[in-house]
């Protein structure tokens, strides 16, 4: 697979990415990849030099919380840390809107998933600016405020941050997860459909769905802005599922194949010893 299809080039638009692509395979493919992920991750964790910060975007019902359990479930627990990113706290509140990403991100060794990132803070508060007001900004004193420059800057402040875990051992992938709009109606009505789905719908979903337009453009504009060499955005067509995660997985394999991570090896002294040490502990 040349998972650089995926990868989101500056000067294209969402439109030319498929939101569907089926491989009847990708199950069994699945299996491999997070196989040799959960190796890669361990050699990752034994050099201790690198993390893994994984960033999953998109529509509500595009599928980032089944993506995580199948991409990342032979992955050894202590490896792996999942953050999903709700409405700030009133703590979340009294820091800048990056504080609460910076905390939660991955020690050297772990790959850190976060479902919903610090983009929402150019994504759902662009659609729904009133929600910056409860950040207390000394600069913003009305709506007028919130305009694109506010946005843009902080666009930068995000690449900014990023370029500096990036340049401390962190390696960032971001995801998004293209759903259409005619499998989010699919997707919304199985959870009404089916009773054991009924709690995972909420009537604000189909107010949100009403802004899909608004949406999609700033999700247009965070690409635009916020791809780079250092943190790439990967568009996945995510209509089907199985699909979408073997591409999101043999992403993350590919990348972390290029690190060539070693354990590191004994001191010589130990290894002199070995033959002593194994003596030892067999005439226990």
């Amino acid at each position: 697979m040349d998972v650089s299809a995926y990868k989101f080039e500056k000067g294209t638009v969402l439109k030319d990415y498929v939101t569907k692509e089926t491989d009847e395979e990708a199950k069994k493919k699945l299996k491999k990849s997070r196989k040799k992920i959960s190796e890669l991750q361990d050699t990752m964790y034994a050099e201790g030099k690198y993390s893994v910060l994984i960033c999953l975007q998109g529509m509500d019902t595009a599928g980032k919380d089944s993506l995580i359990r199948e991409v990342f479930k032979d992955v050894n627990a202590r490896g792996v840390v999942v953050h999903s990113f709700k409405v700030p706290t009133n703590l979340e509140l009294k820091h800048d809107f990056l504080w609460r990403h910076y905390i939660a991100l991955p020690a050297k060794g772990k790959i850190g998933v976060f479902n919903r990132t610090h983009y929402e803070n150019v994504l759902v508060t662009r659609v729904h600016p009133e929600y910056v007001f409860a950040e207390n900004i000394p600069t913003v004193k009305s709506s007028e405020d919130l305009d694109d420059a506010f946005y843009h800057e902080r666009m930068e402040h995000i690449n900014q941050f990023e370029k500096h875990i990036a340049e401390n051992g962190t390696i960032i992938l971001k995801f998004f997860l293209n759903v259409s709009k005619e499998e989010q109606k699919n997707r919304l009505l199985r959870r009404l459909d089916i009773q054991e789905k009924n709690w995972k719908f909420s009537a604000g979903d189909l107010e949100e769905r009403k802004l899909w337009d608004n949406y999609q453009e700033c999700y247009e504009d965070m690409l635009q802005r916020t791809s780079t060499n250092y943190a790439p955005w990967y568009v996945i067509p995510a209509d089907d599922k199985p699909t979408a995660r073997y591409i999101v997985a043999k992403t993350l394999e590919k990348e972390l194949e290029k690190y060539n991570f070693k354990e590191p090896t004994l001191p010589k002294k130990v290894l002199d010893q070995i033959d002593e040490f194994k003596k030892q502990l067999n005439n226990e």
